[in-house]
Protein backbone atom coordinates (compact mmCIF):
# COMPACT_ATOMS: atom_id res chain seq x y z
CA UNK A 1 0.00 0.00 0.00
CA UNK A 2 1.37 3.39 -1.00
CA UNK A 3 1.34 5.93 1.86
CA UNK A 4 1.44 9.73 1.53
CA UNK A 5 4.70 10.99 3.11
CA UNK A 6 2.81 13.38 5.40
CA UNK A 7 1.15 10.39 7.04
CA UNK A 8 4.16 8.66 8.52
CA UNK A 9 4.46 10.83 11.69
CA UNK A 10 0.76 10.28 12.43
CA UNK A 11 1.02 6.55 11.73
CA UNK A 12 4.07 6.15 13.96
CA UNK A 13 2.46 8.11 16.81
CA UNK A 14 -0.78 6.13 16.56
CA UNK A 15 0.97 2.76 16.72
CA UNK A 16 3.24 3.83 19.59
CA UNK A 17 0.19 4.89 21.59
CA UNK A 18 -1.56 1.62 20.77
CA UNK A 19 1.43 -0.46 21.87
CA UNK A 20 1.92 1.48 25.11
CA UNK A 21 -1.80 1.29 25.89
CA UNK A 22 -1.80 -2.44 25.15
CA UNK A 23 1.05 -2.96 27.59
CA UNK A 24 -0.82 -1.04 30.30
CA UNK A 25 -4.35 -2.35 29.61
CA UNK A 26 -5.04 -4.61 26.65
CA UNK A 27 -8.68 -3.55 25.93
CA UNK A 28 -7.51 0.03 25.41
CA UNK A 29 -4.64 -1.26 23.28
CA UNK A 30 -7.08 -3.07 20.98
CA UNK A 31 -9.22 0.07 20.64
CA UNK A 32 -6.22 2.26 19.83
CA UNK A 33 -4.93 -0.43 17.45
CA UNK A 34 -8.14 -0.07 15.46
CA UNK A 35 -7.63 3.70 15.39
CA UNK A 36 -4.01 3.21 14.28
CA UNK A 37 -5.14 0.94 11.43
CA UNK A 38 -7.60 3.64 10.35
CA UNK A 39 -4.77 6.22 10.34
CA UNK A 40 -2.82 3.98 7.97
CA UNK A 41 -5.85 3.64 5.70
CA UNK A 42 -6.50 7.40 5.81
CA UNK A 43 -3.07 8.24 4.40
CA UNK A 44 -3.11 5.65 1.61
CA UNK A 45 -2.10 7.01 -1.77
CA UNK A 46 -3.32 4.67 -4.52
CA UNK A 47 -2.82 5.30 -8.22
CA UNK A 48 -6.18 4.74 -9.89
CA UNK A 49 -6.33 3.45 -13.47
CA UNK A 50 -8.51 5.42 -15.86
CA UNK A 51 -8.68 7.27 -19.18
CA UNK A 52 -6.02 9.85 -19.95
CA UNK A 53 -5.82 12.59 -22.55
CA UNK A 54 -6.83 16.18 -23.19
CA UNK A 55 -10.43 15.15 -23.89
CA UNK A 56 -10.94 14.11 -20.27
CA UNK A 57 -11.19 15.91 -16.92
CA UNK A 58 -10.42 13.47 -14.12
CA UNK A 59 -11.64 13.55 -10.53
CA UNK A 60 -9.24 15.62 -8.45
CA UNK A 61 -10.45 13.91 -5.26
CA UNK A 62 -12.06 10.70 -4.01
CA UNK A 63 -15.50 10.74 -2.43
CA UNK A 64 -19.09 11.63 -3.29
CA UNK A 65 -20.32 14.35 -5.64
CA UNK A 66 -22.29 16.83 -3.53
CA UNK A 67 -22.85 19.58 -6.11
CA UNK A 68 -22.88 20.09 -9.87
CA UNK A 69 -23.84 23.69 -10.55
CA UNK A 70 -23.22 26.61 -12.89
CA UNK A 71 -21.77 29.68 -11.24
CA UNK A 72 -19.33 32.57 -11.75
CA UNK A 73 -15.64 32.12 -10.91
CA UNK A 74 -13.93 35.49 -10.50
CA UNK A 75 -10.53 34.46 -9.09
CA UNK A 76 -8.90 32.65 -12.01
CA UNK A 77 -11.27 31.41 -14.71
CA UNK A 78 -13.07 34.79 -14.65
CA UNK A 79 -16.17 33.61 -16.48
CA UNK A 80 -19.21 31.36 -16.13
CA UNK A 81 -18.26 27.84 -15.10
CA UNK A 82 -19.64 24.48 -14.11
CA UNK A 83 -18.46 23.51 -10.63
CA UNK A 84 -18.24 19.87 -9.54
CA UNK A 85 -17.86 19.53 -5.77
CA UNK A 86 -16.57 16.31 -4.17
CA UNK A 87 -16.95 15.64 -0.44
CA UNK A 88 -14.24 13.52 1.19
CA UNK A 89 -15.25 11.69 4.35
CA UNK A 90 -12.70 10.57 6.93
CA UNK A 91 -12.74 7.12 5.28
CA UNK A 92 -11.79 8.34 1.80
CA UNK A 93 -8.38 8.75 0.16
CA UNK A 94 -7.33 12.35 0.84
CA UNK A 95 -4.59 12.78 -1.76
CA UNK A 96 -5.62 15.19 -4.54
CA UNK A 97 -4.56 14.72 -8.17
CA UNK A 98 -4.42 16.96 -11.23
CA UNK A 99 -7.52 16.62 -13.43
CA UNK A 100 -5.72 17.70 -16.62
CA UNK A 101 -2.24 18.25 -18.03
CA UNK A 102 -1.14 21.84 -17.94
CA UNK A 103 0.87 24.66 -16.44
CA UNK A 104 0.17 26.02 -12.96
CA UNK A 105 -0.62 29.72 -13.28
CA UNK A 106 -2.12 30.39 -9.84
CA UNK A 107 -1.68 29.09 -6.30
CA UNK A 108 -3.77 31.11 -3.86
CA UNK A 109 -4.23 30.26 -0.18
CA UNK A 110 -7.08 31.82 1.77
CA UNK A 111 -7.30 31.39 5.53
CA UNK A 112 -10.96 31.12 6.47
CA UNK A 113 -13.55 29.31 8.54
CA UNK A 114 -14.10 25.60 9.18
CA UNK A 115 -17.74 25.15 8.21
CA UNK A 116 -19.08 21.76 7.17
CA UNK A 117 -17.43 21.12 3.80
CA UNK A 118 -20.70 20.01 2.21
CA UNK A 119 -22.35 23.41 2.65
CA UNK A 120 -22.59 25.82 -0.26
CA UNK A 121 -20.87 28.63 1.71
CA UNK A 122 -17.80 26.43 2.27
CA UNK A 123 -16.56 27.21 -1.26
CA UNK A 124 -16.37 30.90 -0.34
CA UNK A 125 -15.82 31.06 3.42
CA UNK A 126 -13.73 28.04 4.42
CA UNK A 127 -9.97 27.81 4.60
CA UNK A 128 -8.88 26.82 1.11
CA UNK A 129 -6.18 26.61 -1.52
CA UNK A 130 -6.96 27.39 -5.17
CA UNK A 131 -4.80 26.03 -8.00
CA UNK A 132 -5.28 27.48 -11.47
CA UNK A 133 -4.16 25.36 -14.42
CA UNK A 134 -3.77 26.33 -18.06
CA UNK A 135 -4.76 23.06 -19.72
CA UNK A 136 -5.06 21.93 -23.35
CA UNK A 137 -8.67 23.16 -23.48
CA UNK A 138 -8.20 26.34 -21.43
CA UNK A 139 -8.32 27.24 -17.77
CA UNK A 140 -9.23 24.78 -15.01
CA UNK A 141 -9.40 25.65 -11.31
CA UNK A 142 -9.06 23.13 -8.49
CA UNK A 143 -9.96 24.26 -4.98
CA UNK A 144 -8.96 22.31 -1.87
CA UNK A 145 -11.36 23.20 0.96
CA UNK A 146 -10.96 22.45 4.65
CA UNK A 147 -13.96 21.17 6.63
CA UNK A 148 -15.12 20.74 10.21
CA UNK A 149 -12.29 18.33 11.05
CA UNK A 150 -9.68 19.19 8.43
CA UNK A 151 -7.02 21.56 9.74
CA UNK A 152 -4.22 21.23 7.23
CA UNK A 153 -4.20 21.70 3.47
CA UNK A 154 -1.06 20.57 1.65
CA UNK A 155 -0.57 21.99 -1.86
CA UNK A 156 2.40 20.74 -3.88
CA UNK A 157 1.85 23.06 -6.84
CA UNK A 158 3.92 26.17 -7.50
CA UNK A 159 3.28 28.78 -10.22
CA UNK A 160 5.11 27.82 -13.38
CA UNK A 161 5.06 24.07 -12.69
CA UNK A 162 4.33 21.86 -15.66
CA UNK A 163 2.02 19.12 -14.35
CA UNK A 164 0.67 15.82 -15.63
CA UNK A 165 -2.89 14.57 -15.47
CA UNK A 166 -3.30 12.12 -12.59
CA UNK A 167 -0.16 13.17 -10.73
CA UNK A 168 -0.37 14.22 -7.10
CA UNK A 169 -1.54 17.80 -6.47
CA UNK A 170 -1.57 17.74 -2.67
CA UNK A 171 -3.50 16.43 0.32
CA UNK A 172 -6.16 17.54 2.81
CA UNK A 173 -6.13 16.01 6.27
CA UNK A 174 -9.23 14.58 7.98
CA UNK A 175 -12.46 15.34 6.09
CA UNK A 176 -12.78 17.98 3.41
CA UNK A 177 -14.01 18.95 -0.05
CA UNK A 178 -12.48 19.52 -3.47
CA UNK A 179 -14.08 21.67 -6.19
CA UNK A 180 -13.24 21.56 -9.88
CA UNK A 181 -14.25 24.58 -12.01
CA UNK A 182 -14.55 24.26 -15.80
CA UNK A 183 -15.36 27.21 -18.09
CA UNK A 184 -18.61 26.78 -19.98
CA UNK A 185 -16.95 28.32 -23.03
CA UNK A 186 -14.83 25.15 -23.37
CA UNK A 187 -18.08 23.14 -23.69
CA UNK A 188 -17.41 20.48 -21.02
CA UNK A 189 -19.91 17.63 -20.83
CA UNK A 190 -20.26 16.61 -17.18
CA UNK A 191 -20.28 12.82 -16.74
CA UNK A 192 -21.18 12.63 -13.04
CA UNK A 193 -24.27 13.55 -11.05
CA UNK A 194 -25.21 14.33 -7.47
CA UNK A 195 -24.50 11.38 -5.19
CA UNK A 196 -22.06 9.59 -7.49
CA UNK A 197 -18.95 8.12 -5.93
CA UNK A 198 -15.76 9.07 -7.77
CA UNK A 199 -12.20 7.78 -7.58
CA UNK A 200 -9.31 10.26 -7.53
CA UNK A 201 -7.41 10.23 -10.82
CA UNK A 202 -9.61 7.42 -12.14
CA UNK A 203 -13.17 8.71 -12.65
CA UNK A 204 -13.93 11.03 -15.56
CA UNK A 205 -15.74 14.13 -14.24
CA UNK A 206 -16.25 15.67 -17.67
CA UNK A 207 -15.37 15.35 -21.34
CA UNK A 208 -14.80 18.18 -23.76
CA UNK A 209 -17.09 18.24 -26.76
Amino acid sequence: MRIAPEGWPFIAAAWVLALVAGWLWWPLGILLGIVAAWVVAFFRDPIRPGPRGERYVLAAAEGHVVQVIETDEPLYVKERVVRVSIFLSVFDVHVNRYPVDGTVELVHYNKGKFLHAGHEKASLDNEQSSIGLRGPRGRVLVRQIAGLIARRIVTDARPGDRVTQGDRLGLIRFGSRTDVFLPLSARPVVKVKLGDRVRVGGTVLAEYA
